[in-house]
C-alpha cells in the first residue's frame, strides 16, 4: 500500500485524489440502483419514496421543456445575488469596524453573536411579517442568512492580522484611517475573500426556504411543486442543479481568489 494512504497528513497525488472522490459517488449510485431497480411492485422502496437513476434521467427532458428550467435558474441566481450584495454591504463595513476598534467589537458584538443563535428558518415569517410575500422579502431574508454567517469570519480576518505591522504603521506616522484602510484590510483581504466565498456557498442551503413558501419561482419552487404534483423525480433533478451551480460558484471564487491573492496560497503551504 502507498506510504501516504495512511501517512498522517499525507499529500495524495492528483491521480488518487480524482479515484477516491469518485468511490463514494459509485457506491452511493450501486445502492441507489439496487433498491430501486426491478418492477415497481418488487422494489424495495418504491418510486413515490425514491425513483430509480433510470427514470430520473429520463425526466431530464420534461424538466428541461415543459418545466423552464433554466428560467428558474435565473430566477434563483438573481435573488441569491442581490441577497448577496444586501449582505456585503452591510458586513463588510461593520466587520471592519468591528475588527479595527475595540469600542466598535464591545458595541456590536452583543447583538452579532446573539444573531448566530437565531435559527435561520425563524427568519423566513419574520421577513414576511415585515416585507411581505413578494421578491423583497426572499432577498433581505437571503442577505441576513448570508450576514449571519458572514460577520464573524470577516472580524477575525481583521483580527487576525498581525501586530507587527500596526507597530510598523505606528512608526511611520500613519493615522488610524490610513492603518485599518492601507493595513489592517489590505492584509486581511485574502482571508476576508476566503469567508465571503464559504459564505456564499452557505447561502444556497437556505434559498429553498424562502422559494417554497411564496410558490411563485425559483428552484425551490420546482422543488416544492414536484413534491405536490409530481413528478418526484424532479425533486432529485433539482437538488442536482443546485449542488452543481453551489460547486461551479465555489472553483470560480476559488479561482479568482488564487488570481488575485496568489502570495496567501503560498503562504499556507
Amino acid at each position: 500500500m502507498a506510504h501516504w494512504f495512511t501517512e498522517i497528513r499525507g499529500r495524495v497525488p492528483k491521480m488518487a485524489i480524482v479515484i477516491l472522490g469518485v468511490i463514494p459517488i459509485v457506491v452511493l449510485i450501486g445502492l441507489w440502483w439496487f433498491f430501486t431497480r426491478g418492477e415497481v411492485e418488487d422494489r424495495a422502496i418504491g418510486p413515490q419514496i425514491l425513483p430509480s437513476p433510470v427514470e430520473v434521467v429520463q425526466s431530464v427532458p420534461e424538466l428541461l421543456l415543459q418545466r423552464d428550467l433554466a428560467t428558474h435558474i435565473l430566477a434563483s441566481l438573481r435573488r441569491v445575488g442581490l441577497g448577496y450584495l444586501v449582505a456585503l454591504v452591510v458586513v463588510l463595513p461593520l466587520g471592519i469596524l468591528m475588527g479595527s476598534f475595540g469600542s466598535a467589537r464591545a458595541t456590536l458584538s452583543p447583538a452579532t453573536t446573539a444573531s448566530g443563535y437565531i435559527p435561520i428558518a425563524t427568519l423566513v415569517p419574520l421577513t414576511m411579517s415585515w416585507f411581505g410575500t413578494d421578491e423583497l422579502q426572499k432577498v433581505i431574508f437571503l442577505g441576513m442568512a448570508f450576514g449571519i454567517y458572514l460577520m464573524p469570519l470577516v472580524v477575525s480576518a481583521i483580527e487576525n492580522v498581525p501586530s507587527v505591522y500596526l507597530r510598523t504603521a505606528s512608526t511611520l506616522g500613519a493615522t488610524k484611517i490610513q492603518t485599518v484602510s492601507r493595513v489592517l484590510v489590505p492584509i486581511a483581504m485574502p482571508e476576508i475573500w476566503h469567508a465571503m466565498r464559504l459564505a456564499f456557498g452557505v447561502g444556497w442551503t437556505y434559498l429553498v426556504l424562502t422559494e417554497v413558501v411564496v410558490l411563485t419561482d425559483g428552484l425551490g419552487y420546482l422543488v416544492a411543486i414536484s413534491q405536490r404534483r409530481g413528478p418526484r423525480e424532479h425533486i432529485y433533478l433539482v437538488i442536482v442543479v443546485i449542488t452543481l451551480i453551489a460547486w461551479v460558484s465555489d472553483l470560480v471564487w476559488t479561482m479568482l481568489g488564487r488570481w488575485l491573492f496568489p502570495y496567501y496560497e503560498r503562504s499556507r503551504r
